[in-house]
Parts: C-alpha cells; structure tokens; sequence
C-alpha cells in the first residue's frame, strides 16, 4: 500500500491536496495572506537586437495586431502539440523497435551534434585555462494583449499618440 502512496503521481496529488488544505485554512485565519503570497514576478525584459525597423518603417498598428495575434495563437498551438508529443513519447521511448498494430516503431541515428561540455570542461581544466566560455542565448520574443492606452498618452518611448 505504501508503494502506491510513493508514485509521483500520487505523491503529486496529496501535495496538491495539502497544499489546498493549507489555503483553505490560511483563508479562513487570514484571507490577504493568501493574496500576498500570489504576487507575480516581475518578467525581465531583454535589450531589443540589432536590426530593428527604423521608425519611419514600421507596418501599421493593424498589421502588428494580427501579427501578434497570430503569434501567440501559434504559440499556445505548439505548447498544446508539445505536451501531446511528450506523453505520447513517454509511451513509444519504452518500447523496443517492431510493428505495432498499423504502426512501425523504430529508431535512427541523429546527424545533429553538440559539444561535448563535460569533455570541454574537463580538458580547460586540464590546460588551466579557467571556466569555460560562455555567451547568452538570443531572448525569447514574447506578445500578451493589453489594455488600449488613452488618446492623447505616450505610446512609444517619447512619441506621443
């Protein structure tokens, strides 16, 4: 019986359920705890990169609109596919390679590589040359709707509407 107690799964379920307890309690003894402990944090910006429209270039706000629409719409479609390829995937990596009802599981060497950071690591190490180099990744482009500024507000960094 412990067993079934100790699956992820469960052990998920019955932190979520103490967890609600805890809220429902904390509710009742202090109900704006709950709201302070719920505070959003703050999303760090990137700097824009180089390349940029100039402002005599940029597309009209209706065309930025449905660019933006249709960005976070195919966003939250790959985040969708995403999570059905992963549970799916859970399923296929543990099978061996066969047929499978209408189905041919199999496998095939990658042609991508990637650098070895262990072994890296290992032979700066070796020559003393210190940690590794590193650099940032390209920042992720990120849209949400907002509420439309008054006329007459800034819009831009200095431009006014």
């Amino acid at each position: 019986m412990l067993h079934l107690l100790m699956r992820p799964r469960t052990v998920r379920t019955v932190r979520g359920l103490i967890g609600t307890l805890a809220d429902a309690a904390r509710s009742i003894v202090s109900p704006a705890a709950l709201v302070a402990d719920h505070t959003e944090p703050a999303v760090a910006e990137a700097a824009d990169p180089a390349g940029l429209y100039e402002p005599d270039e940029i597309p009209a706000t209706e065309t930025i609109e449905a660019a933006a629409r249709e960005y976070e719409r195919a966003a939250d479609q790959a985040r969708r596919a995403d999570r059905g390829k992963r549970a799916a995937k859970k399923v296929l990596d543990k099978l061996p390679a066969g047929i499978y009802g209408t189905w041919r599981v199999f496998r095939t060497p990658s042609s991508r590589q990637t650098p070895d950071l262990a072994a890296i690591t290992a032979t700066y190490k070796r020559l003393g040359l210190g940690p590794v180099p590193m650099k940032p990744c390209a920042p992720s482009l990120k849209v949400e709707l907002v509420e439309v500024a008054p006329v007459g507000t800034e819009v831009l960094a200095g431009v006014a509407a």
